[in-house]
């Protein structure tokens, strides 16, 4: 696993990507989207690289 500070929580990635954390959730549901749990409180984290790929794809379409 990379550094904790590699990985941004829901609310920065809904920012990065445009949409709400509510998308993100259902994203994560559907697998759209690779989800990394903190080991300390469990709350979601969205690897950095992972979002810029999908954000690239995103504009594509």
């Amino acid at each position: 696993m990379k550094k904790i500070n590699e990985y941004i929580n829901i609310k920065e990635a809904a920012h990065v990507l445009g949409v709400t954390p509510n998308t993100l959730r259902n994203w994560e549901q559907a697998e759209k989207v690779q989800v990394y749990r903190n080991p300390k409180n469990s709350y979601r984290l969205y690897d950095k690289e992972h979002l810029e790929s999908l954000l690239q794809d995103i504009r594509q379409t």
